[in-house]
């Protein structure tokens, strides 16, 4: 009797870590749709694990509520769950296109799944009350669900999203958790009652899983051909972003995270008046500096001034720039500037690798996504700016793409500020790129050996900027925000900016 009973809590406590596991999953999952598909990554998180903890605490309080056949319950809720759960991003990437209340199915998800997992522990223990001392059951129980929240945490952004991708994690750890409810109907047969009709519940549900997981790309590219209306000629998943490439007659788009990264169309006006500017006021650009702009057209401006020796590009994602290194239509847009023998690439965390830097550079282009994050809004922040300052020499040029002064101008102005506090001479200037109106960058120069306005080099054919600098700094009044703080990395006033600017337009 006591090993049978030892097994008999052992499934239990392993279904309670595997539960915890997959329950955090499902929420990780939601959160990364959320923002994926809605933007404000920030807020959606935030949200979205709120009302999860709120759905655990209302579960664990209806649990008292049950009072015959616990284990029976507890493991119909384990099947549950496990479709509720693994069936949820299919459901959400099919709706968002076609329904228009898509937040409130987005959060009922998450309740219901919270709802769920919070009647589970309380179950647990009431199942096993009279056969364990209080103090070991909470001691044990509690153990298990928070080592399975650990692993979930853990697992979801350094394998399963960039193995499985966020529609075939959910599924996955569906079948796990149902795979456990078949497990427990088998073992523990003579403890349920009508273990037949639990069996066949299980058994068929998984076998849904299964049946979506195995068509899950096919359901994915049906989804986002909806949701980009585009022809979808790549996708990949990476442990940071979603790419998706699409082409439309001659355009082709490149999106991140649902975002639109560039336009074959236009891209051209955004590069060049991203690099131009600040090449051309440099005193030197024999060393250049590239902080993100992983897609390597920035560079491939770059190296249009023979003077250019050596090219450094820190990127996070290896996946972005090992994808414009070898996609044969990619590399016509950048002239296959990642693979210059000019032209390191660095993957790893720019905020980390500035602060361990020792080389000096005379230009550097920043070109990081929008701060739409705390874990991007850093790189906007003063102590980073303070850091790149030690990175380059006396009379140096830096140029910092800075989102859009008319849909964001407290954004805009923010960054602009912050800057300013750092460097000895800053200005601002905008151009107007169609796939994405009117947008802005922030220069500076550390030092006072120059000006804005002075034109030391030029490349020839260039089919957009025309080294005018005065044509491209005049800002109009809707354009104008001048009460903004400086974005500090105890505040990150400017994430706050960001998503209320263009939260409004979503």
């Amino acid at each position: 009797m006591g090993k049978k009973f030892l097994r008999f809590e052992f499934l239990l406590l392993f279904a309670v870590f595997i539960i915890a596991t997959c329950g955090l999953i499902y929420e990780l999952v939601a959160g990364t749709l959320a923002s994926y598909l809605l933007g404000d990554s920030v807020k959606q998180f935030s949200f979205i694990i709120g009302v999860y903890l709120f759905s655990m605490g209302i579960g664990s309080f209806f649990s008292k509520f049950f009072h015959k056949n616990l284990l029976n319950t507890f493991v119909e809720i384990e099947i549950l769950v496990g479709l509720i759960g693994g069936l949820s991003s299919v459901v959400l990437f099919l709706l968002f296109e076609s329904v228009e209340s898509f937040q409130f199915i987005l959060y009922l998800f998450v309740f219901v799944t919270g709802f769920l997992v919070g009647l589970e522990i309380p179950l647990l223990m009431n199942i096993l009350k009279d056969k364990v001392e209080f103090r070991d059951l909470v001691s044990n129980v509690f153990t298990f669900d928070y080592i399975g929240a650990l692993l979930a945490s853990i697992l979801f952004p350094l394998v399963l999203v960039p193995k499985l991708g966020i529609m075939g994690t959910s599924l996955f750890f569906g079948m796990i958790n149902v795979s456990i409810a078949i497990v427990l109907c088998f073992l523990l047969t003579k403890e349920l009652k009508k273990p037949y009709f639990l069996k066949v519940k299980a058994i068929f549900s998984f076998l849904v899983l299964l049946t979506v997981f195995i068509f899950s790309d096919v359901i994915l590219s049906y989804s986002e051909g909806k949701l980009y209306g585009e022809n979808i000629i790549y996708t990949s998943t990476t442990p940071y972003q979603r790419i998706v490439l699409t082409h439309n007659k001659s355009d082709y788009r490149l999106y991140l995270n649902n975002n639109l990264q560039f336009s074959s169309v236009d891209e051209y006006r955004y590069h060049e008046a991203l690099v131009h500017p600040v090449m051309s006021i440099a005193k030197e650009v024999k060393n250049v500096l590239v902080l993100g702009g992983g897609d390597g057209l920035a560079v491939r401006e770059i190296l249009k001034y023979k003077e250019v020796q050596k090219v450094t590009l820190v990127d996070l994602d290896e996946g972005m720039t090992k994808l414009f290194k070898i996609n044969k239509v990619l590399t016509k847009f950048n002239q296959n500037s990642l693979n210059n023998p000019k032209v390191t690439v660095v993957n790893t965390d720019a905020y980390i690798w500035a602060k361990s830097c020792t080389e000096k550079f005379d230009v550097a282009i920043i070109d990081f996504p929008d701060p739409s994050n705390y874990s991007l809004g850093k790189l906007y922040s003063l102590n980073f700016y303070q850091t790149m300052k030690n990175i380059l020499k006396p009379d140096a040029a830096v140029v910092i793409q800075t989102t859009s002064p008319y849909f964001a101008p407290k954004s805009f102005w923010c960054i602009n500020k912050t800057v300013m506090q750092v460097f000895p001479q800053v200005d601002a200037y905008h151009a107007y790129v169609p796939s994405f109106g009117e947008w802005g960058y922030t220069i500076a120069i550390n030092g006072f050996g120059t000006t804005f306005n002075e034109v030391n080099r030029k490349s020839p054919g260039l089919k957009f900027y025309n080294y005018q600098f005065d044509r491209f700094n005049y800002f109009t009044n809707d354009m104008i925000s001048s009460q903004v703080e400086i974005n500090r990395l105890d505040n990150q006033i400017l994430v706050r900016y960001f998503d209320e600017e263009w939260g409004k337009l979503q």
